[in-house]
């Protein structure tokens, strides 16, 4: 699979495949591709199919493969951001947040991934459940606005809003810091928890997630009479 990542802040990511390789989505992912381009539904089994309605995907998957040559095939992003591209092996897990996954190469699994502290999962601002990606291959996720990306090491800490957390390797810890003093609370404008991640590994952060851009625009949209 040979892959380019074009447009601006709607980007898309164009895939082509020799003949029999294949490429699996989310429904609706799907921008254009060749007429060869094969497409069948799968679920997958009952478990994988409501552990991806639990991380906020589809309960079902297409499968797109190449048939009778090479194959062409895009798929767009759903929100202004970028597109980026995860090479996944044996031992290097992506942990992203719940909607992040766009299409990946077929050896590539998609899986549910439960924070271990209750406190991560009720205030950290994705929820308790996040996506794991697993197996080997590349896989395509979409960021919210921007990209910026920490490497940090061993015990190394970054303190996060809300939200701002697009991903993280499976090596790096994930909690809950509740902000301090009763003023910063009700007059900060920041809420009550930041998430703090904890070294070594890899941190992925976004400039601007999607529900601060509805929490932007609210104010401006008609309620009626």
């Amino acid at each position: 699979m040979r892959y380019e990542i074009r447009g601006g802040n709607f980007p898309v990511v164009v895939c082509r495949l020799d003949d029999g390789e294949k490429m699996i989505t989310e429904r609706g992912s799907m921008a254009w591709m060749s007429p060869n381009m094969q497409m069948e539904t799968l679920g997958g089994g009952l478990g994988r199919m409501f552990s991806r309605a639990f991380s906020g995907e589809s309960m079902f998957q297409n499968h797109y493969t190449a048939r009778g040559g090479e194959g062409m095939i895009a798929f767009g992003s759903s929100f202004p951001g970028e597109i980026r591209p995860i090479a996944i092996e044996p031992g290097q897990e992506m942990i992203v947040q719940k909607n992040a996954f766009l299409a990946s190469e077929d050896g590539v699994d998609l899986s549910i991934h439960f924070h271990k502290r209750l406190g991560a999962g009720i205030f950290g601002g994705e929820g308790f459940i996040m996506q794991r990606l697993s197996g080997q291959g590349i896989a395509f996720v979409e960021i919210d606005g921007a990209l910026i990306e920490y490497d940090l090491k061993p015990g190394q800490k970054l303190v996060v809003d809300t939200g701002n957390v697009a991903g993280f390797s499976t090596s790096v810890q994930m909690e809950i810091q509740q902000v301090s003093g009763a003023k910063n609370v009700l007059f900060g404008g920041e809420g009550l928890f930041n998430t703090v991640l904890t070294g070594p590994g890899r941190v992925w952060l976004q400039t601007m997630p999607i529900y601060n851009i509805a929490r932007s625009i609210r104010p401006y949209i008609p309620t009626g009479n």
